[in-house]
């Protein structure tokens, strides 16, 4: 789509003047859509428009109408809670594009960035657990909301495929493992999930944690939700081995401040999920179609793949399993 077409549908939507050229200052950071910075007369907003082949060293190809499931998501989830999430200033589903809230980073740092550099905040942590906790529980069991969000196969082509089947391919012994999983996720549909709570997803605002990308949105298993944001706080100590204990600490404390809110199925039950799936994504993260940028040398791809392998063929029933194991691998 070329500026015009963009500064068209803007003008359409009445966010800038039908003879204003605002400045667009292309954004940074992630693989599967396009973002802008608008600087208009009217002040500053963000437009995001998804794309149907990502932007992955692998082939990596998802359908564009995912676009239209974040803005439905975020929709979804301001009414829960208001201030974890931008507001949509104006949408154009035919051309895949949405325009938002844009947060000054001053004011909304990114949590991945604070991390990395050490504010590592165990009340930070809470309160992301406490408002993806909210989401699931406000949602659960809601056939309206699994009616709009029947997205299973963008959630296929985004996150099972590239995530776990892709990583079963690589990975022959762990591979009927792995693909069970996948099944596993693919079938337990229990409340809205987000499907890409990362940090570098999460900015960390006056008022509590606000949630980005939602793309991956689908009627599905929350168990995804929380292994996927726990799993890189397990993968930033490999990249700032120092900061290992207060990566694992706020691990507890997200974990603990989520399953506190888990209402619509037995707590067990929905641990026990998270605990299995969550190696998977580790061995993801480092084999899959999206591993992390920050884990480059082989001896920290091995040591998360040893970790990987050894909670998989032995899976524990708990987080805190996951975290001991994770310690008891990673010290030998």
């Amino acid at each position: 789509m070329t500026e015009q077409a963009i500064l068209a549908t803007l003008r359409r939507a009445n966010l800038i003047g039908s003879d204003e050229t605002p400045e667009m200052t292309p954004l940074t950071g992630g693989v599967s859509s396009d973002i802008w910075k608008i600087t208009a007369l009217a002040g500053p907003f963000c437009v995001k428009r998804a794309l149907a082949q990502l932007k992955t060293d692998k082939e990596w190809h998802a359908p564009v109408e995912r676009n239209g499931s974040e803005a439905d998501w975020i929709r979804t989830a301001a009414k829960i809670v208001p201030n974890a999430v931008p507001r949509i200033l104006a949408e154009d589903r035919k051309a895949g594009m949405f325009a938002m809230e844009y947060f000054d980073p001053a004011d909304y740092p990114v949590w991945k960035e604070q991390l990395r550099d050490g504010d590592i905040s165990s009340d930070t942590a809470a309160a992301v657990g406490s408002a993806l906790g909210h989401i699931h529980a406000a949602t659960a069991g809601d056939r309206e909301i699994a009616r709009c969000f029947a997205t299973g196969d963008i959630f296929h082509s985004i996150r099972i495929e590239p995530y776990l089947l892709r990583t079963a391919e690589l990975h022959p012994t762990l591979a009927p493992r792995l693909r069970l999983l996948a099944q596993t996720t693919a079938e337990t549909r229990r409340v809205l999930v987000h499907g890409d709570v990362s940090p570098k997803n999460i900015l960390v605002g006056p008022d509590g944690p606000v949630f980005l990308d939602a793309e991956c949105a689908w009627y599905g298993d929350p168990a995804f939700d929380l292994a996927f944001c726990l799993n890189h706080l397990l993968l930033k100590s490999i990249w700032k081995p120092n900061w290992t204990e207060q990566y694992l600490h706020c691990f507890g404390i997200l974990a603990g401040a989520y399953l506190a809110l888990v209402d619509w199925e037995p707590i067990a039950e929905m641990e026990r999920r998270t605990a299995a799936l969550l190696p998977a994504l580790l061995l993801a993260r480092i084999d899959g179609t999206s591993p992390v940028e920050y884990i480059t040398t082989d001896t920290d791809k091995d040591r998360v793949r040893r970790v990987a392998r050894a909670a998989l063929r032995s899976p524990p029933e708990t987080l805190t399993g996951i975290c001991r194991l994770y310690q008891e691998e990673n010290e030998t």
